[in-house]
């Protein structure tokens, strides 16, 4: 039997694994989570690069 597993899907195992374990903190696995959807191309990638290019520009505007 072939069991298919999305990569996004197994890297955010993965990731909550390294959280479990408490090797990395929860803002890491944010980073790593953000830039995984944004590499992957998934159907979030969209949302989350606009996401990404506000935060930029927020910070861009307050100094």
């Amino acid at each position: 039997m072939l069991v298919s597993v999305s990569t996004a899907f197994l890297f955010a195992l993965i990731t909550a694994a390294l959280i479990w374990f408490k090797r990395i903190t929860p803002a890491a696995a944010l980073a790593v989570w953000l830039c995984g959807f944004t590499v992957a191309s998934t159907g979030l990638s969209g949302p989350v690069n606009s996401l990404i290019a506000a935060l930029v520009s927020a910070i861009g505007s307050t100094q």
